[in-house]
């Protein structure tokens, strides 16, 4: 009987009940700051392709280019120089499979990476209809762009010249050609227009001084900017609601 109850009164085995209770949220607040920590330095790269493991673990189809992609770039705000890096070093290599070299400039600028084509490749002088020999230009720089998950911002550019008797500006000859380049990709199904936008700069953004025939040339292009997928437009995507403007 004594033993009975020596045994009964004893405490019992392991760890007290609070010990376990305070275990376990000192192991939650690890994980908290260790989860904190790993989203302040995220390695875009890495993330995309767990996020694509676990999509096809789940059985989802997705678009096998864009799953493939390495390196790839996700953007949280401002593009980040080492993502910027990567994506320049792959599109430069795949120049060279594409043959593209001799007709398109690769370069970064504004924090982007800028594919450049001189416009006389794609357009005549004054003109803003695309030249036949200009398709198979464009479907190449298509093929290079299409598994990015980036946008692409298509800029019309020109030199300061100033045609007598013309009706039309600059401006507006590199606003045309920006647009003929973007219904090009979406007539013949080459990118989706929801990844593309046009823009015409004129002879606003010159890359070399207006002094010589040779300087002007150059001015005389389009650009390919590759952009983020991210950006203010999801982040505030109703701040103006058009049903309160006024029609003028």
């Amino acid at each position: 009987m004594a033993r009975e109850k020596k045994k009964k009164g004893g405490d019992a085995p392991g760890a007290p009940a609070w010990m376990v209770t305070f275990s376990d949220m000192v192991t939650l607040l690890l994980c908290f700051f260790v989860l904190l920590l790993s989203m302040a330095n995220m390695d875009q790269v890495k993330f995309l392709k767990v996020a694509n493991s676990m999509r096809s673990a789940f059985g989802v189809v997705g678009d096998r280019d864009a799953l493939d992609l390495s390196p790839a770039i996700i953007e949280t705000g401002v593009t980040n120089e080492d993502l910027v890096q990567r994506v320049y070093k792959r599109i430069e290599s795949q120049l060279n499979r594409l043959t593209l070299n001799k007709d398109v400039e690769l370069v970064k600028d504004r924090g982007a990476v800028v594919l450049r084509i001189n416009s006389a490749v794609l357009f005549d002088v004054g003109e803003s209809s695309l030249k036949p020999q200009a398709f198979p230009v464009l479907k190449r720089v298509a093929e290079l762009v299409r598994p990015l998950p980036l946008h692409l911002r298509v800029e019309g550019h020109t030199d300061d010249s100033v045609f007598a008797g013309r009706s039309i500006s600059n401006w507006d000859i590199s606003m045309f050609r920006s647009i003929a380049v973007v219904k090009f990709f979406a007539e013949n199904q080459l990118l989706p227009l929801d990844r593309m936008s046009a823009a015409g700069y004129g002879d606003q953004h010159p890359v070399a001084p207006n002094d010589t025939p040779e300087n002007r040339a150059l001015n005389r292009r389009v650009e390919f900017v590759l952009e983020s997928i991210g950006g203010y437009t999801k982040e505030l995507p109703y701040l103006i609601d058009a049903r309160d403007q006024l029609p003028f």
